[in-house]
């Protein structure tokens, strides 16, 4: 039979054609489980490579899936995956072959465990460092209710036990007696390589030139390994031996994210989620070559480096993001003044704030949903103290298909209410490249930049530097009527509502820029000549941009009616970035709709 890439060509009855459940798979002799991975791992490539997704780290963990579900009595038996990058398999396995092909397709599976989507998702997972901690919180449950029988499982990667969450979680489990076992899979790299002083142990330990004792024995687990993380056969009798341990133990696997796809695993960075590929040669689909503005991300990363150039203060952070943040641009340039510091959100903060303390000008770069990881910190350790950290929030707003446990919504809403701390959005990529210089230039105390996920609208950004004076907004438009105001990226939406409607000129727009503090000055004249205000953002409706313009309107006795288009009371689906714009009802349609009509009534 031919062989194509890793395609191997049989009929169509295969062992995945029969495997509904784990029930199923439990019928398969052991030495039919090599093949079932073999189907498995195409499976997933065939899909991916045409609906997008997490490829890598979900190919890299096939035989260890197949093997957790031969072994244990799913979903008696309790399995957690940390983060659910990696968890394609499993749910193919568990009931939702069919439909894979709508993972993170509006109204289709989640791209993460879900709990209400399947009994075997027994954790809803996305942020990393959770899962031991969730299964010891299981385990415990089980010996109080007298199930000491059941099983549970976590499986956690090399980036994410290095945070200060899994720590927390393995310190714990150390003095309890619960029947429960940590798995290790061990591939050196998150989505980024990982880093520090634990992946230099573990590097030792495969080669077998640790000198010191076991670190996991010496928190008082019973470990083992490492073992082939891809031998699927010698991972079924490890973890039926396993099976009859008593007590917390982790068993160390190594694996190679990308197995089975040449090219996903030679640029595993890339291959963590690819985009659109050919499955056969791995090679990604070219997009098309008219030319784009650029992402948000590389207008921070770029800017980022030509500021450094000039003040040799500047530092960058990042917690385990170097590229999705960019920040690779200046890791690459100046490597001893940017930091990626693992999934460490916490420490990231606290370390940006020591090195404010001395002088430095700390751009600390964190995904907006991963800075809710380290909310005391931004407060206590930042904020209190009225330190000058620069935070930079990527994929700020709706993300599309990551999802709700991805959506950076609440960052306004929880960071609007901390003393001291300023708050900008920036409309385009001069804006963010403007406010980033303005910032280097010295500030009073904390600012945090919120931008969203993808490309900007300006192809020649890279413009001169102007500096932003703190707290003031800015007329894009005059009206008569109605004063839109927006904040960030999504008030560009505005110019083109505007050219469809029977009376533009009737329509203001104003780019309100920072949401704290407000353009107070700028607000009294807008209150004073509109006959309605609107306001638009992409984060949530309670407490965040629209809510302090109605407090100041509150605050200063100002009765105008002021209408807010936000993210609602409720956790929005997963789609893409226009689908979910459309479910939290802040999409071009619905706000135009809302524009004309109040325009028909004031007639």
């Amino acid at each position: 039979m031919p062989i194509i890439g890793i395609f191997v060509f049989y009929s169509l009855e295969t062992y995945l054609t029969h495997i509904d459940s784990p029930a199923d798979l439990k019928k398969l002799h052991l030495d039919e489980l090599p093949k079932l991975a073999q189907e498995l791992r195409e499976f997933i490539i065939d899909i991916v490579s045409t609906k997008e997704g997490h490829l890598g780290a979900s190919l890299g963990v096939v035989e260890l899936t197949i093997a957790l579900h031969y072994v244990f009595d799913t979903p008696v038996d309790k399995l957690i995956w940390d983060v659910g990058h990696q968890a394609y398999g499993h749910k193919i396995l568990t009931g939702r072959k069919e439909i894979f092909e709508t993972n993170r397709q509006l109204g289709g599976i989640s791209g993460f465990p879900k709990r209400s989507e399947s009994p075997y998702d027994d954790f809803g997972t996305g942020h990393s460092s959770t899962a031991i901690s969730a299964i010891l919180g299981m385990a415990m449950a089980s010996k109080l209710l007298g199930e000491d029988s059941r099983q549970h499982i976590a499986v956690v990667g090399d980036a994410s036990i290095a945070s200060g969450m899994a720590f927390e979680g393995l310190n714990h489990l150390g003095v309890t007696d619960v029947n429960a076992l940590i798995i290790l899979n061990d591939n050196a790299i998150g989505i980024d390589p990982s880093v520090g002083a634990l992946k230099k142990y573990l590097t030792n330990v495969k080669a077998g030139t640790a000198k010191d004792e076991n670190i996991f024995e010496c928190l008082n687990l019973d470990y083992t390994g490492p073992v082939d993380g891809h031998d699927v056969k010698g991972l079924v009798n490890e973890l039926q031996r396993l099976k009859k341990v008593k007590g917390p133990k982790l068993l160390h696997i190594i694996t190679t994210k990308g197995k089975g796809l040449k090219k996903a695993e030679e640029d595993q960075v890339v291959y963590h989620a690819p985009g659109k590929f050919d499955k056969v040669t791995g090679e990604r689909l070219k997009k098309s070559q008219v030319a784009q503005p650029p992402k948000y991300q590389d207008v921070f990363g770029h800017t980022l480096v030509e500021l450094a150039e000039k003040n040799n203060k500047i530092v960058g952070i990042t917690p385990a993001m170097p590229t999705g943040s960019s920040l690779k641009y200046m890791m690459e340039k100046m490597p001893h003044r940017a930091f990626d510091v693992g999934i460490a959100e916490q420490h990231a903060v606290t370390l940006a704030a020591g090195m404010a303390t001395q002088g430095l000008v700390p751009f600390c770069n964190i995904y907006s949903t991963f800075l809710q990881r380290a909310y005391d910190q931004v407060i206590h350790d930042v904020a209190l103290q009225n330190l000058p950290v620069i935070f930079c929030l990527d994929r700020a707003g709706l993300v599309g298909q990551d999802g709700p446990t991805h959506h950076g919504v609440f960052d306004l809403a929880y960071l609007r209410c901390i003393p001291n701390l300023t708050l900008f959005s920036p409309m385009n990529e001069m804006e963010l490249r403007n406010i980033m210089y303005t910032t280097q230039l010295g500030i009073d105390g904390p600012i945090a930049i919120r931008y969203p996920r993808g490309q900007g609208i300006t192809i020649d950004w890279k413009n001169e530097f102007e500096a932003i004076p703190m707290g003031t907004g800015r007329c894009l438009k005059e009206g008569s009527k109605i004063a839109v105001l927006t904040l960030g990226h999504i008030g560009n939406e505005i110019h083109q509502i505007l050219n469809l409607l029977t009376q533009p000129n009737a329509i203001g727009h104003y780019d309100m820029r920072f949401a704290k503090p407000l353009d107070e000055r700028l607000l009294r004249t807008i209150f004073e000549k509109y006959d309605h205000i609107v306001t638009l953002e992409d984060g949530c409706e309670m407490g965040g941009f629209g809510s302090a313009v109605l407090e100041f309107a509150n605050a200063e006795q100002l009765a105008k009616p002021v209408t807010i288009f936000g993210i609602p009371d409720r956790f929005v689906a997963h789609g893409t970035i226009p689908e979910t714009h459309k479910l939290a009802g802040i999409d071009f349609e619905t706000v135009l709709s809302f524009i004309q009509s109040t325009l028909d009534q004031c007639e």
